[in-house]
């Protein structure tokens, strides 16, 4: 596949032998963040399999995304944007994406007639109650492999060294430097 890496491949600026622990007892640097996105990738690429199997085939990640952006109240384009980390132009695409879907409406806002408020849909509602479930279920595949202890540490660990504000949905625009 192209777009598999190998060890050559990885981090190839790095000189060899730097970084390097003769007795294996620490990772290298480079490796940590791309394990943390490959555990990532796994998660989200497993949810998405299952979503389809279960009457979500056009669902991406961009769009669990959005539809969080969206929220339970509705927001606009630009609110949308602006949770995202993306221009009011880019939202507004996935947005048109998530109506031609079946997953959000746009609506007039009953607080001010000029604005429009995307909401989500009962299908839109419905992906993200089967994500939650979903997630529960891969999480519990994971405690079975670790250990439910070691999930719980690791999970643990993570929020020590993650700051709460790191929580955000922003991760396409950050990604693309927007």
């Amino acid at each position: 596949m192209d777009n598999m890496v190998d060890d050559k491949k990885v981090n190839q600026v790095v000189e060899d032998g730097k970084g390097h622990d003769p007795e294996g007892t620490e990772g290298k640097g480079y490796e940590l963040p791309l394990l943390l996105f490959a555990g990532f990738r796994t998660l989200i690429d497993r949810l998405h399999a299952e979503l389809a199997r279960q009457g979500h085939p056009d669902a991406c990640p961009a769009h669990g995304f959005a539809m969080q952006a969206i929220g339970v109240h509705g927001a606009t384009a630009s609110e949308i944007g602006r949770r995202l980390g993306v221009s009011k132009q880019a939202a507004g695409k996935t947005v048109d994406r998530l109506i031609a879907l079946g997953y959000a409406a746009r609506t007039e806002d009953p607080d001010d007639a000029r604005r429009k408020l995307v909401r989500l849909t009962p299908h839109g509602f419905d992906a993200l109650r089967r994500s939650a479930v979903i997630f529960d279920e891969l999480r519990a595949e994971w405690a079975a492999s670790l250990g439910a202890r070691r999930l719980r540490s690791l999970e643990s660990d993570l929020r020590a060294v993650v700051p709460t504000e790191a929580f955000r949905l922003d991760a396409a625009g950050w990604m693309s430097g927007s």
